[in-house]
């Protein structure tokens, strides 16, 4: 998926099949920052990408853990909610940098307390279509 470039995701499928897709195009260590609604596809997303690389169990939203590990056979993808979060140090002091340098894929809801710490990061939005619950469509903002 290239800067700038919007995909039409007309229900979960193509959301999830959006991440696995995605996967694959994301080099080891990338973080994902993603944007979006209340209910807009985020968790739905990252279960694409964390499937993709081989993980089979549960993919939940991290909110109240604000943190989730995943095993995969490509290493683990750490998925970030900091929905919560006021501060930035919060989260590192939980250790993040060193989560985020062991991981193989990290993605991060509601991060943009964190945008200027990794400008090489990837900004996916998922937005509702035409106001409506059902389509959504996803861009990449860089």
């Amino acid at each position: 998926m290239h800067r700038g470039e919007i995909r039409l995701l007309p229900d979960e499928h193509a959301q999830e099949a959006c991440g696995r897709a995605l996967a694959s195009a994301l080099p080891h260590g990338t973080v994902v920052f993603l944007e979006g609604e209340l209910g807009s596809g985020k968790t739905t997303l990252t279960q694409g990408l964390v499937r993709a690389l081989g993980f089979g169990g549960e993919v939940s939203s991290p909110t109240y853990a604000l943190m989730q590990l995943y095993p995969t056979y490509e290493g683990p993808v750490l998925h970030v909610d900091a929905y919560r979060i006021r501060h930035a140090a919060e989260l590192y002091a939980m250790d993040l940098e060193r989560l985020i340098d062991e991981s193989r894929l990290c993605v991060i809801e509601w991060g943009q307390l964190f945008y200027e710490d990794f400008p090489e990061a990837w900004l996916l939005r998922l937005e509702y279509l035409d106001g409506g619950r059902a389509g959504r469509q996803i861009t990449r903002l860089r």
